[in-house]
């Protein structure tokens, strides 16, 4: 009868907050994202803790649906405009649909959706499927080891997609794929240059079309979320991280270009990631391996390492992926990944971003070599982040999720956080139109002609 009482005081709780946020958008205007709080990156992408990847406008239902993947778009036409549901003065048709849902699903169910998780191998395991059965789980990245080849890739995807047909939200299917030396897929499709390469250009347009380019790429086999564009400035010739992962050296080529990419993606009908907020481009250290610390002060940083975020949230961005680094300036004890005065703080209440916020890989050294990951995960949670990635290690993930699970239940994350959280993951799933549909075989030969076609444009 208490469990039963807690179900309903939830949904009660979610119909309410619903309530105040659509009152909110009729009298301040609608956002361009989400409410509530919420990788791996390393060239080769392959398995272990130092080579790790990571998983950064338009509305999925203006897109066309691309390289035959069912599981993203309604396949209607894309337009010019914006998101109707985004205007000023009208309700969220998605935030609606995602209270109702939230109001129907367990702890446990909702407790999946805070975590990111990877799988090992190149098909569905009896842990990958415990990580859907048991931990009814929001999504999984995938990586290097992952992906043999593209038959084998939409066989896996489409194998965690019928296995999660029980549970009541489908899946995000997520990847690292920036171009350049940041890329997981198989050598049957061209590959597309690194981001510096496109910047260096100096054309919005090709870099936006290389943008949905990438969108289609990882369309094509059925994902749906992408963790870029990188919006790092490469500030430091010593960063053994960013490099040519960035757009530029300055705030506003990084800006300019990064934006044009991340509306190419989402034109794709794909959720973009922008990466690595506060901004991982002055730094020495890879996060991979240790806890990178920036010491600029918050003068330099605003104008700098920040600039380029606070124009994307601007110019609609989705999601938000915070690294693992140390800002003095902002917080002088807690790493950017679970501390309050970044992401809640900075990142929501000053820059305004109410859209769903994800951490880097959580089993990086950054965070292994200094806290316990499931600890830091509660922590980020309460700090704002809506989803946690864990992308590596079994048995780590299973506890990153028993962190979580107590926590909540033993009210550290209340009620009303783990709502507030979850509610936005599943707005953006719904604004997406998330199914777990199979995808088929892609027409690659096609999607080679169109890379070929702007790559020609790349001087």
């Amino acid at each position: 009868m208490k469990q039963l009482l807690k179900h309903k005081q939830a949904g009660i709780w979610a119909i309410l907050l619903v309530m105040l946020l659509m009152l909110t958008a009729c009298q301040g205007g609608a956002g361009t994202n989400m409410p509530g709080s919420g990788s791996a990156d390393s060239p080769s992408g392959n398995g272990q803790q130092s080579q790790q990847q990571e998983g950064d406008a338009k509305p999925p239902a203006e897109h066309q649906e691309q390289g035959g993947a069912a599981s993203n778009t309604d396949g209607s036409d894309h337009e010019e405009t914006g998101d109707p549901s985004k205007e000023s003065g009208e309700a969220d048709p998605a935030l609606a649909a995602a209270a109702a849902q939230l109001s129907e699903m367990t702890d446990k169910e909702k407790i999946g959706q805070l975590v990111m998780v990877g799988i090992e191998g190149t098909r569905m395991d009896d842990v990958a499927r415990k990580m859907l059965d048991a931990y009814h789980v929001g999504g999984f990245i995938f990586f290097k080891d992952n992906i043999e080849s593209t038959s084998q890739a939409v066989s896996l995807l489409n194998e965690l997609k019928k296995a999660n047909a029980s549970n009541p939200v489908p899946l995000w299917l997520s990847i690292d794929e920036e171009g350049g030396r940041v890329t997981r897929f198989p050598e049957d499709y061209v590959k597309l240059p690194s981001s510096g390469k496109v910047g260096s250009g100096n054309d919005p347009d090709v870099t936006r079309q290389v943008g949905e380019l990438i969108g289609q790429k990882v369309n094509s086999i059925g994902i749906n979320m992408v963790y870029a564009p990188v919006l790092d400035v490469n500030s430091n010739p010593d960063n053994p991280v960013i490099g040519d992962r960035s757009f530029g050296e300055t705030a506003e080529e990084v800006s300019r270009q990064g934006i044009a990419s991340m509306k190419g993606i989402q034109e794709a009908g794909v959720v973009p990631v922008v990466k690595h907020f506060p901004g991982h481009g002055d730094t020495s250290v890879d996060s991979h391996l240790g806890l990178p610390v920036v010491t600029h002060d918050i003068k330099r940083l605003q104008e700098l390492e920040i600039a380029p975020f606070r124009k994307a949230i601007e110019e609609g961005a989705d999601v938000v992926m915070v690294g693992h680094l140390l800002m003095t300036a902002i917080d002088e004890n807690t790493p950017s990944s679970y501390s309050k005065a970044v992401i809640t703080d900075l990142l929501r209440q000053e820059l305004g971003f109410d859209g769903v916020v994800i951490t880097d890989d959580m089993t990086m050294g950054a965070i292994t070599k200094n806290i316990d990951a499931g600890e830091a995960a509660v922590q980020s949670i309460l700090a704002g982040t809506n989803i946690v990635m864990i992308g590596h290690d079994y048995a780590l993930e299973e506890a990153v999720i028993q962190a979580i699970t107590e926590a909540v239940n033993s009210g550290v994350i209340s009620g009303e956080v783990l709502d507030e959280r979850v509610l936005a993951t599943l707005a953006l799933k719904q604004r997406y139109h998330l199914k777990d549909e199979p995808a088929d075989i892609p027409d690659i030969e096609r999607l080679n002609e169109d890379t070929r076609a702007v790559l020609k444009e790349i001087k």
